[in-house]
């Protein structure tokens, strides 16, 4: 089509868009036409009435889409005419809109209109009653496939907006997965260094030497978070598993999260009930995500004198608790942020559940995590 000329073109698009006008007209045509034929089909003298309104029922075919049934109406009275004055009409308009009543309204008004007509066309001897019929029984079939086709195009388009609704909820849980991921790591890392600066700077003209080892601590601290936040842009660039390129954290390290927050100023300290042994990937990088953001918490909203880190390693439970004495400086507690949700929701991605609460002296998280051992 590209290479048509313009006027080719624009006739194409012409027909295109008139296709149904064009398709009435030619209907009425063929019609006019075939019912010219049999009403002089024997020796009848021509007339200039009989073609007129033969020609007159014809051309209502028409507007069959806009008034089918008027249009029906309107051929039936056309042979009415006829019959009286001698002629011998074929009832092909009568037939033709007939045929398009059943297609186009409602299955009970073209049945409700199908007996008067054939009875109409027996009587006057115009047709029998299959030819009615049959025309009826053409145009319901056209409506039923025509029905069946937009049923099957409609049922496509739902399908289509569901798969499309899918792909919005599965990428908006991915960016939800993605910005916890980098709330923990960003709101983690940026705290501890901020407090580590200040302890940093309150020391140094007294004690140079603990501000230097505190400084050395926040640097190797970014370079962590740095090489985090490079693993993450990693993988959001492509979904090649080699761009992961460090591990996970799990509760291994876990020990060292804490030492790092200890070194920071907070007086923390680690416990490990119950038998330790390797858990499954997902559920230790949970865990380790669950504490990290709860000593987050404690850092930035409390100042306690004992915060104490719990693991119980039950036979089907992992517990978690975060108890922490400082009570709260922030008068909307952290429950209500995004922290405490994103915690929840790392619990409930694992199975398990989160609560977080104010306790008589500060603020305690305690996690419970399904455990699935490691293969």
């Amino acid at each position: 089509m590209n290479r048509l000329p313009r006027w080719a073109r624009a006739a194409y698009d012409l027909l295109v868009a008139r296709r149904s006008a064009l398709f009435d007209l030619a209907l009425a045509v063929i019609t006019i036409g075939v019912e010219l034929g049999l009403l002089f089909d024997d020796d009848t003298p021509v007339g200039v009435i009989p073609v007129v309104v033969t020609v007159f029922a014809g051309s209502v075919l028409l507007l069959r889409r806009r008034a089918p049934l008027a249009v029906l109406i309107a051929a039936c009275a056309g042979a009415a005419v006829l019959v009286p004055l001698g002629y011998s009409p074929g009832g092909a308009p009568a037939v033709v809109a007939l045929a398009s009543l059943a297609d186009l309204r409602d299955r009970r008004v073209s049945v409700a209109a199908l007996v008067p007509t054939a009875l109409f066309l027996l009587l006057a001897s115009i047709s029998s009653l299959p030819i009615p019929i049959g025309a009826w029984a053409l145009g319901s079939y056209l409506q039923t496939r025509r029905r069946y086709t937009w049923a099957l195009e409609d049922r496509a388009a739902t399908l289509e907006r569901e798969r499309e609704q899918l792909d919005q909820i599965a990428a908006q849980r991915e960016r939800t997965s993605i910005a916890r991921e980098l709330h923990d790591i960003v709101a983690h890392s940026v705290t501890v260094m901020l407090i580590g600066v200040r302890g940093a700077r309150d020391v140094l003209p007294t004690e140079p030497q603990v501000a230097a080892e505190t400084l050395e601590r926040v640097e190797a601290n970014a370079e962590q978070s740095l090489a985090e936040l490079r693993r993450i842009l990693g993988l959001l660039r492509t979904s090649d598993d080699s761009a992961q390129w460090r591990p996970q954290p799990s509760l291994d390290q876990l020990a060292e999260l804490v030492s790092g927050y200890r070194t920071a100023g907070m007086p923390v300290r680690l416990e490990l009930t119950g038998e330790a042994r390797p858990l499954a990937g997902g559920l230790e990088l949970s865990a380790y995500r669950i504490v990290e953001e709860a000593l987050t918490n404690v850092l930035k909203h409390t100042d306690p004198t004992q915060v104490t880190v719990t693991l119980h390693y039950g036979r089907t439970q992992l517990d978690v608790t975060v108890e922490d004495d400082g009570g709260s400086r922030d008068p909307v507690p952290s429950a209500a942020g995004h922290g405490i949700l994103g915690m929840r929701e790392r619990a409930a991605v694992a199975g398990g559940s989160l609560d977080a609460r104010h306790t008589a002296s500060g603020f305690l998280v305690t996690a419970r995590l399904p455990v699935r051992d490691a293969a």
